[in-house]
């Protein structure tokens, strides 16, 4: 399983997690999108919806009756109704159940650097875990670091 370490900088933690979200839409996977911020959640839902036609993201709120059908599903919890196989944690507290994905997102800034750093010290060395590192260069592109 893989780890992405995104450390936000000049990106909006939206906007990562709408390019995020495009991308694997792209290759035909599903996301979980977690945060114990249920305000955080509504805006990234409302912020999903906004993306105009051309654009609109597929995803739904957990605790609907749809929940499984959602190729994006955004939740308080790491189940995954949608059966999805990739998670982002977009409120910077790591969670062991992000091991149980094939892959992981997790995104942090300034105020939760020091639990993104336990949590790459604790991943280190883990049989089957690969972590790495993406920081934002001056151009705004994301170049991994480690």
């Amino acid at each position: 399983m893989r780890v992405d370490f995104y450390q936000l900088g000049g990106t909006p933690l939206e906007q990562l997690i709408t390019s995020l979200a495009e991308k694997l839409l792209a290759e035909g996977s599903r996301l979980l999108v977690i945060a114990e911020d249920e305000g955080l959640l509504a805006r990234l839902d409302r912020m999903l919806w906004d993306q105009g036609p051309s654009s609109f993201i597929p995803h739904g709120l957990a605790g609907g009756s749809d929940d499984a059908r959602q190729p994006i599903l955004l939740a308080t919890s790491s189940d995954a109704p949608n059966l999805a196989r990739n998670i982002l944690i977009a409120d910077g507290q790591w969670r062991e159940a992000a091991l149980g994905f094939d892959r992981a997102f997790y995104v942090f800034d300034s105020s939760t650097l020091e639990g993104a750093r336990l949590a790459w010290k604790l991943l280190a060395g883990r049989e089957g875990v690969e972590r790495r590192y993406w920081a934002q260069g001056e151009d705004g592109r994301w170049k991994q670091q480690a």
